[in-house]
């Protein structure tokens, strides 16, 4: 299978000169959810040595926890958004998880008590899981075939820039740090008693125009057309595409509901040919977490301060990160219709392997300062550019029309589940192995991936999501 392409191009096909400044904007609004996503997930990374003083964290265990705890939450969402996006339609999923988003980032800036954090932390999981599969789902249907990487990879880069967000929030609002500050006076301190809330506090206010921006877009014209709301779903192509281009992905969608009629996701699974591209998509999921780019992000202060940095300088270095995770998604932005899915994939999963068998390394020869920064950069430069964007994208279009969404939050569900064991157990791996054979132990993940995607991982750029659903056959 290795190099597998998805059928021919099919017959020729109008498609609108590019996407539209319409599906452009519907897009933005979508992607504003994985910006939600991106601020609320690593918001924690600069916050942490500041809530971790102030409720007294101080066993390994209690400081996943609270690390990890968000990943239940996003259990629950993902599982959660299959069925809401299915049933009630893409958009109103999308304005639930906005809600969710404000009230949480709220409430876990106002908690007083430990319990009280971790539970609004789960429930900005909730939103978090929910918009992870919804906002790539929607732009999918909504993107004409051959701009549809690169408005998907918006989303990526609205994620980025969420984390970026973050991290540029967190240095503006915290106060230098001595290097010699003890636990207690980082408790005492105004990072400690009001700092860190208005770090997750912030979050709230792109939430409201994430959720201002829901109540306007339209409904997915594939949703539309599978609740058999046929003028609708025209009106909304004819919109994004002009009268030609609607009128010929009407018939599309036609033909591909009409092979099968009443699918749902335990029909797609009595189906050998959607069996695999389920697994296809599961696996591609928990590599994108098992690649192990999440605990730098996540754990930043820990491997830093094992590379020798102080908790201000370590401030100023996640920033960095941050900035060169925008670029190199910038970059994917420009590729992923050029180079494709699959080789992308291939060189994110290569990519790795090296810089974390080198980054390991340096760890077990003690080396610490500027070398590890520029191993960790590397790292985030190359996920940023392959892993990163192109899983979104590939899940958001390998699955059969008929239970997209509920395949989608298949995925997504062993996304996060895969996220929390490699969030979870990170500081315990670190505890008994080190930073270096932690890495090395990441490294073997990544190079199984790269078997994976050469092996299994077919090329779909250029392809309506119909014709890839034919050519599964």
């Amino acid at each position: 299978m290795q190099g597998m392409d998805l059928g021919g191009q099919g017959s020729a096909r109008v498609v609108p000169p590019g996407a539209s400044g319409a599906v452009w904007l519907c897009s933005a609004v979508s992607a504003l959810g994985g910006l939600m996503f991106g601020y609320d997930w690593v918001v924690i990374g600069g916050a942490k040595p500041f809530y971790e003083a102030s409720f007294g964290l101080a066993s390994p265990t209690q400081q996943a926890w609270a690390v990890s705890c968000a990943l239940i939450g996003c259990l629950a969402g993902a599982i959660m958004s299959g069925g809401l996006s299915e049933r009630f339609g893409r958009k109103p999923a999308l304005i639930v998880a906005a809600v969710i988003f404000a009230v949480s980032s709220v409430g876990t800036a106002l908690a007083t008590q430990f319990d009280a954090f971790v539970a609004w932390r789960i429930a900005g999981g909730v939103a978090i899981g929910m918009a992870s599969g919804l906002s790539p789902l929607y732009i999918a249907e909504i993107a004409p075939a051959a701009s549809r990487g690169r408005l998907v990879c918006l989303n990526q880069i609205a994620i980025v820039l969420g984390i970026l967000g973050a991290q540029v929030v967190n240095l503006l609002i915290a106060e230098p740090v001595p290097v010699s500050a003890t636990v207690a006076e980082i408790g005492r301190s105004w990072n400690g008693t009001s700092g860190w809330r208005w770090m997750f506090g912030a979050a709230a206010v792109p939430a409201v125009f994430f959720l201002l921006g829901c109540l306007l877009i339209p409904e997915s014209p594939r949703w539309l057309a599978k609740r058999g709301r046929w003028a609708q779903s025209e009106q909304v192509l004819s919109r994004f595409g002009g009268a030609d281009y609607a009128t010929q992905a009407i018939g599309e969608i036609r033909e591909a509901l009409a092979a099968a009629p009443g699918r749902n996701l335990r029909s797609i699974l009595a189906e050998p040919r959607f069996r695999r591209v389920l697994v296809i998509g599961i696996v591609l999921a928990v590599l994108q977490q098992w690649c192990g780019i999440n605990v730098i992000f996540n754990y930043a202060q820990e491997i830093f301060a094992s590379a020798g940095y102080a908790v201000s300088d370590t401030m100023l270095n996640i920033v960095i990160t941050g900035v060169v995770n925008c670029i190199a998604t910038l970059v994917a932005l420009f590729t992923i219709e050029r180079l494709g899915r699959r080789q992308l994939m291939l060189i994110g999963c290569s990519g790795l392997a090296v810089i974390y068998i080198v980054l390991g390394g340096c760890y077990l020869a003690g080396v610490q300062g500027w070398p590890l920064l520029l191993l960790v950069i590397a790292a985030i430069a190359c996920y940023g550019m392959t892993l990163a964007p192109v899983t979104w994208v590939a899940l958001s279009e390998i699955f059969p029309g008929e239970a997209r969404g509920a395949s989608m939050a298949v995925a997504t569900t062993a996304l996060w589940s895969a996220c929390f064991l490699l969030t979870y157990s990170f500081p315990l791996l670190n505890a008994a192995a080190g930073t270096g054979l932690t890495f090395w132990l990441y490294a073997v993940i990544c190079v199984a991936g790269l078997i994976f995607v050469y092996t299994r991982l077919p090329e779909t750029k250029g392809k309506t999501l119909e014709e890839i659903e034919r050519s599964w056959t």
